[in-house]
């Protein structure tokens, strides 16, 4: 499997630095958090995690988030696939203290396919769907140690096959977090979808499991491991996806932040590589 080495040895460092970063907190942890300035805003971007969040933005507050470039390859024995997404906006508007609607969509894509028997290359261009989504955070506060929270979307075939998807699809994403300690938290996202078939038309069933881990380095810059599972029983094909990502994300100021991360497939269904840049601003 391509890169299954590198994907593997990615997620097993990672954990293999979790119990001597959570020992190094522990006397941080034994001091309650201080609580936030009165005029601090409330910022929580979801990227660059792969998994979801309960945060939500502030009512009457704007939060959009883009990815500048996220490139993927996908090679199997048959072909190798590239694609190219830059301008892939994400808005996301307070309308409740723990209510917020969010509004998704993708400015442009470019996809590339060469068979390798024949040698003939297919190229896509075009823009993607539009994605509607209302997040709620069920449970946890400032100080807590948990946090949950429930977010039901639903995706409007706007763009071209094979940048968006051909038709409707929806779900719902729950995720979770512990606070370990005031720098170490776990994390894990369910997700469970009526994604649309390869074909482009009609519905399959879809889920998937994401486990992370997310470290302070400083006040201004986060890391993230996770690791990706997902069961897609698409007609044409069951398949299941297995990935590792690492992210990192700088905030220079309270209200703006700059993100990178590197995905790897670890099994033959899953794409090869991804890398994506971005960040998100609060207005």
């Amino acid at each position: 499997m391509r890169l299954r080495t590198q994907g593997v040895a990615l997620l097993a460092g990672l954990l293999a630095t979790t119990p001597a970063l959570a020992q190094a907190d522990q006397t941080a942890a034994a001091t309650p958090a201080a609580p936030p300035a009165a005029d601090e805003p409330r910022f929580c971007p979801t990227r660059p995690s792969l998994g979801g969040s309960s945060c939500t933005t502030e009512p009457g507050q704007v939060q959009v988030e883009v990815s500048t470039l996220d490139w993927q390859r996908d090679d199997t024995a048959d072909s190798r696939e590239d694609r190219i997404i830059t301008g892939d906006f994400l808005a996301r508007l307070g309308i409740g203290s723990k209510t917020e609607v969010q509004v998704g969509w993708t400015g442009y894509g470019h996809d590339r396919t060469r068979d390798k028997a024949s040698g003939s290359i297919d190229t896509v261009d075009g823009t993607g769907d539009v994605t509607l989504a209302l997040r709620q955070h069920l449970a946890g506060a400032e100080g807590k140690s948990f946090s949950a929270g429930f977010q039901p979307f639903v995706t409007v075939p706007t763009g071209r096959y094979p940048i968006g998807a051909g038709d409707w699809s929806a779900g719902a994403i729950v995720p979770v977090q512990y606070d370990l300690t005031k720098k170490l938290a776990v994390q894990f996202t369910g997700e469970m979808d009526a994604a649309t078939n390869g074909s482009g038309s009609g519905r399959h069933l879809a889920f998937n499991g994401i486990w992370g881990t997310r470290y302070k380095l400083t006040e201004a810059v986060n890391v993230y491991g996770e690791f990706y599972v997902q069961r897609d029983d698409d007609p044409s094909g069951h398949e299941t996806h297995m990935l590792a990502a690492f992210s990192a994300a700088w905030r220079p100021t309270k209200r703006l932040q700059l993100d990178a991360q590197a995905v790897a497939g670890l099994n033959s269904a899953s794409p090869a590589i991804r890398l994506v840049t971005g960040g998100a601003i609060l207005f």
